[in-house]
């Protein structure tokens, strides 16, 4: 390797080890090429037509002569027509050259235009979008814990202000006056039915049931005394002072000790008190579901309940508390809101991957929030290209456009010398052999 080549080397490394590396390159010197073979065919029709008059006159030398010459002028004239499309020719201010540097903000707000009306179409877009598959790649997206834990994050972030927002003044208001309709309205009786009747389909109606007795026997037990009380002045009130000092008092110890062991007969497995509360549950359900009556009374009890100040103030109370605990846990990384929200997407994800229905859906609906948004896209679209476009300086405009479609022009370069060559040399013959038959 000569000193010339290795500095040529040692220049190349450098260039590749400080980023100065032209993507371009490739596209440049396709561009040189060409542009020298349009060239060079235009310096031999040049020559062509020095020899022409070199020669000595003949058929042949006349010939060539046109022919060259007319080749030439076509290749200046196609030279100076793509070179005034980007710069001056020869550096000379023509008017009605430098086109496009010139008529940059023009040809961006058209390109812009073309592309927006042209390209992004309502029936393209919808065609893009049926190839694209959006419920499969949201699916994707959802099932990915890794990609849909910040995503809960960000929505876990989100949850204080949306709670701050669902309790301004006119939200509560809102939810003041919606919750005893809601709550009182003629579906309550329906939601309630449907309610019983999962209760009473998994069994946990006994469940509650159960719970309820067990509260009646603590009662009980810890009201013992004050119930025996009770029972001994209601004899004392019905039999008189001396039927209550008899017995008022062995009464009561048996109502109390009655009452014990009839719960303590209702046992898990059944029992009568079971089965009557089952065959009520049944009864309520029919009832709620088939007497209109029965559904309306159910839902004024509702809309008295939902309206009563205790109620609301209990419900405000439980509110705060819930708040409180969901912005609390909502801010730490390992929280239950954060888990919740990430395990909802899963299931949305698993939804979207198996359910056709539920993609045919989201289909939908991507194609119809597109559709609606279109039009403001394509507006936004046609700005931004022209304004990119208008803001490029005069040679970034020059060389990006020439560099991908200069190729191209060199070929319009060579085509208009060679045609301008063949039509010499048939205007040549035409006149040259006309002349002679009509002489």
């Amino acid at each position: 390797m000569g000193p010339l080549a290795a500095l040529l080397g040692v220049r190349h490394i450098r260039s590749m080890d400080e980023g100065d590396i032209d993507p371009e390159a490739p596209l440049r010197r396709t561009l040189a090429r060409y542009r020298a073979v349009a060239t060079g065919l235009l310096v031999l029709m040049a020559a062509l037509t020095v020899l022409g008059y070199v020669l000595p006159d003949s058929v042949g030398s006349l010939a060539l002569r046109d022919a060259a010459k007319a080749g030439l002028i076509g290749g200046i004239a196609d030279w100076f027509a793509v070179t005034a499309l980007f710069r001056h020719p020869l550096g000379l201010p023509i008017p009605h050259t430098a086109i496009l540097p010139a008529q940059k903000e023009r040809l961006g707000a058209a390109l812009g235009r073309f592309v927006a009306n042209h390209v992004f179409t309502e029936a393209d877009v919808a065609r893009f979008l049926a190839g694209l598959d959006v419920p499969q790649l949201l699916g994707k997206f959802l099932a990915d814990p890794a990609l849909a834990r910040p995503m809960a994050g960000a929505i876990a972030e989100s949850l204080p202000r949306l709670l701050q927002s669902i309790e301004d003044g006119r939200a509560k208001r809102l939810m003041g006056r919606l919750l005893p309709r809601v709550a009182g309205g003629p579906a309550a009786g329906r939601v309630v039915a449907r309610a019983l009747s999962a209760l009473v389909e998994s069994g946990r109606h006994q469940d509650v049931f159960s719970f309820v007795l067990g509260q009646l026997r603590a009662i009980l037990r810890a009201r013992e005394a004050d119930l025996k009380l009770i029972v001994r002045d209601r004899v004392r009130e019905q039999g008189g002072v001396l039927v209550g000092w008899a017995v008022g008092a062995n009464i009561a110890s048996k109502v109390v000790t009655a009452l014990n062991v009839e719960l303590d007969r209702v046992g898990p497995d059944g029992s009568e008190l079971r089965d009557a509360f089952d065959e009520w549950v049944h009864r309520e359900i029919a009832r709620l579901t088939e007497d209109p009556d029965r559904a309306a009374e159910l839902a004024g009890v509702l809309r008295r309940l939902a309206t009563h100040e205790s109620v609301r103030a209990w419900g405000a109370d439980i509110w705060q508390r819930l708040r409180t605990a969901i912005v609390t846990d909502s801010r730490k990384p390992e929280g239950h809101s954060i888990a919740l929200i990430q395990n909802a997407l899963g299931n949305l994800g698993i939804v979207l991957a198996e359910d056709p229905t539920a993609r045919a859906r989201i289909s939908g609906a991507a194609g119809a929030v597109v559709a609606r948004l279109l039009p403001a896209a394509q507006a936004e679209i046609a700005g931004f290209i022209g304004r990119v476009v208008g803001n490029w300086d005069a040679k970034t405009i020059t060389d990006k456009l020439e560099l991908r479609v200069g190729r191209d022009l060199q070929f319009i370069r060579m085509n208009g010398t060679l045609v301008g060559f063949l039509i010499g040399l048939i205007l040549f013959g035409l006149i040259h052999f006309g002349l002679h038959r009509a002489g």
